[in-house]
């Protein structure tokens, strides 16, 4: 939570906290429940998303939110801290030329965040990821195809308000999450999921540690290594929603909620790549993305059989071995999932953006 006077970040509050004192102002301010202090905190980001519309014609500005196809993609190394990452900056490079070349995605309907941008208002940090998620959902109408993508570190902390299966909540983790902290993937789905409304489907490719869960979507598609499949519920005992207002929300993600994606040359072997995005432009590119079982099935196999390539070389796996302890051992193995908003059948449905 942010302090309301200062706006100073509080990284974590402690469960069943009634009230807050702030550092900075030494300000108490009372704490309602969790969907209000999202809620809060959401307000004062709509309210600087749309302070984007009254700047100046001279300063850079993010392209226009309306359009029948829109993507944002956020590729971050952490350059010069010891959490650098090698492949993610070419991750959200070539998304973007798959998603213009193949998909006719119009160039300025594709947001980048890397810290290469010379616009500071497209450097992920965590206030800019938020801004950039509201402009990807703002006006969205029946119809509409939304693409987002992610390639960075993931992390996990403990879930306290019981909507999570295995106890654990998954989070993003921007630029500058030391300071700032993490993006929980409670808010993802709130920003993300639960607005599109019927007729709007987005896709989320995401490249990170512990990213199976990541939208909270409602349902898990379990796959074995001879293809076949399961849906597993995950909608929370609790009985809230999480789920869309009637659009439709289909995820790719590197990993399992307790596994590690790579960071890695194995694939490409030319320049470093995250394994799963690596992978899932290769099956597309291949003619293998014609289903969505298709592309699930390519996307493992291919990382399946560069295991050996890609034992001792899993980077992204060393920001959870510093925070939880242990360590980084080879043949670690990473498993992408499939999560969706409702249950179908993988190898019938196409795949379309």
């Amino acid at each position: 939570m942010d302090c309301p006077n200062c706006h100073t970040t509080l990284l974590q509050l402690p469960h069943g906290a009634q009230c807050m004192r702030c550092a900075a102002r030494r300000a108490v301010t009372r704490i309602g429940g969790r969907l209000q202090l999202l809620a809060y905190k959401n307000h004062n980001i709509a309210q600087t998303f749309s302070s984007y519309g009254r700047r100046t014609p001279s300063s850079n500005q993010l392209p226009s939110p309306f359009g029948r196809k829109r993507a944002l993609i956020i590729g971050i190394t952490y350059k010069k801290t010891k959490n650098e990452l090698k492949g993610c900056l070419n991750d959200a490079k070539c998304m973007k030329y798959l998603l213009v070349n193949r998909f006719k995605f119009p160039q300025d309907s594709v947001l980048m965040l890397t810290e290469e941008e010379r616009d500071p208002y497209k450097i992920p940090t965590k206030h800019n990821i938020r801004t950039a998620m509201y402009w990807l959902m703002q006006g969205v109408q029946a119809g509409d195809s939304l693409v987002f993508h992610f390639s960075g570190h993931g992390l996990q902390q403990r879930n306290y308000n019981g909507d999570e299966v295995d106890g654990y909540d998954e989070t993003l983790c921007p630029l500058d999450f030391k300071t700032q902290g993490t993006i929980i993937d409670d808010e993802l789905n709130a920003i993300l999921v639960k607005p599109l409304p019927p007729g709007a489907k987005l896709h989320a490719i995401i490249d990170a540690c512990h990213s199976g869960t990541m939208l909270d979507l409602p349902f898990l598609c379990r796959m074995d290594r001879t293809g076949r499949y399961v849906w597993e519920d995950h909608r929370p005992l609790s009985g809230a929603w999480k789920g869309t207002n009637g659009g439709e929300v289909i995820s790719f993600s590197g990993c399992d909620d307790h596994q590690n994606s790579s960071d890695t040359n194995s694939l490409s072997k030319v320049t470093s790549t995250g394994a799963m995005t690596f992978s899932f432009i290769q099956a597309i590119e291949r003619g293998q993305g014609t289903t969505y079982g298709s592309i699930l099935n390519a996307i493992r196999s291919s990382i399946h059989n560069s295991a050996s390539d890609l034992g001792g070389k899993i980077v992204t796996s060393l920001l959870t071995m510093l925070i939880n302890g242990g360590s980084v051992g080879i043949g670690m193995r990473q498993e992408p999932q499939l999560t969706a908003t409702e249950p179908f059948d993988v190898y019938t449905k196409p795949f379309l953006l």
